[in-house]
């Protein structure tokens, strides 16, 4: 099993600029590189000031020299705000900046809030619909001319330039998934799957595979593509650190529900994050569910949980970094995985 590492600026008060927050998360990515991660991801989401991504290849781009031999991947675009066309081109341009090192991870996206702003009020459920003719449009650009006339793009013969780098066939492709159709499109389609198991844990990672293995059943003359399971993480050195953990990644959903229950309007980029107490009460939010269900705890604690990750079938397994911490936090749980979670997977 190889590791990734997810990430972004966040941002949950003006203590911090953004040029400083872009320094930290330079040095977090520099040393996933420098410890052995495979790939870095960094995602899209616009206005909100606890998720900074308005677009992965801005990161990508600027990551690029800064960066030797770590992959740069897009985790995710959104689909539905993006013309294929412009994704086929600006991507094969960090591509072609790259050396061939990019990664493209596309879902159907999640806040109602964004499609408020970035899609002029679409239903976020229906972004699915813009995912499946997006992916082959795309695909089929990076190869060459092609015309397009579906339901919700329509463009004369047209083609990507430049042309990416990786042509075998093209850099890979990546599908967020839950449900069957889903996994079954990313299978059938030659793309990789991307799931998450959010606040649910280890048996939700079990079902995902179960539906990843499904759609494999399903495509029998696919070659199998990858699956790569992404989850909130935090090391400590002793157990005594795992509340602390907890707690900040409640805080980090104390915000992300804010936006996702779209009911409130945010000033300057921060919405009013959902009262801890509020929290404690969702179910898995409480501090136990989250110490057990995230990955979360000592080395000793999580090598035998990812090991089981790697016994089912899960190929990547991303670190996800995003969870209300200083920098300072987030770099020593960092140094922590590096130093002695990995080695146990050499």
């Amino acid at each position: 099993m190889r590791f990734s590492l997810f990430i972004h600026m966040e941002r949950f008060d003006e203590t911090k600029s953004h040029k400083e927050l872009l320094s930290d998360l330079v040095e977090l990515v520099q040393l996933a590189e420098a410890g052995g991660f495979t790939t870095v991801w960094i995602g899209e989401h616009h206005a909100m000031e606890f998720t900074i991504a308005p677009n992965p290849l801005n990161y990508l781009a600027y990551l690029t020299p800064l960066t030797k031999t770590i992959r740069l991947g897009a985790g995710t675009f959104v689909a539905p705000f993006w013309d294929p066309i412009r994704m086929a081109g600006e991507s094969a341009m960090v591509d072609v900046m790259s050396d061939g090192r990019l990664e493209i991870g596309i879902a159907r996206g999640a806040y109602q809030f964004e499609f408020d702003r970035m899609a002029k009020g679409m239903d976020a459920s229906t972004g699915g619909k813009y995912l499946r003719e997006l992916v082959p449009a795309v695909q089929k650009l990076w190869q060459g001319d092609y015309a397009h006339d579906g339901e919700c793009y329509s463009f004369p013969m047209s083609t990507s330039v430049p042309k990416p780098i990786q042509n075998e066939p093209h850099p890979p492709l990546w599908i967020a998934a839950r449900d069957p159709d889903s996994h079954n499109f990313a299978v059938s389609n030659g793309c990789n799957v991307m799931v998450t198991p959010l606040a649910k844990g280890d048996q939700e990672v079990s079902d995902l595979m179960d539906k990843f293995n499904t759609a494999l059943s399903n495509n029998p003359d696919v070659d199998r593509p990858k699956i790569m399971a992404l989850q909130h993480a935090y090391i400590c050195e002793d157990e005594s650190g795992c509340e602390f953990g907890a707690r900040a990644i409640r805080r980090w959903y104390a915000n992300f529900s804010a936006f996702f229950r779209n009911d409130q309007d945010p000033v300057n980029g921060f919405c009013k994050e959902v009262p801890d107490e509020e929290m404690a009460q969702v179910p898995g939010f409480d501090l136990k569910s989250l110490s057990k269900n995230m990955m979360i705890g000592t080395p000793e604690m999580v090598i035998p949980r990812l090991k089981k990750y790697e016994e089912i079938g899960i190929d990547e397994y991303s670190f996800w970094t995003d969870n209300s911490m200083s920098h300072e936090d987030k770099k020593r749980s960092l140094e922590l995985f590096i130093n002695k979670v990995m080695p146990a997977f050499k």
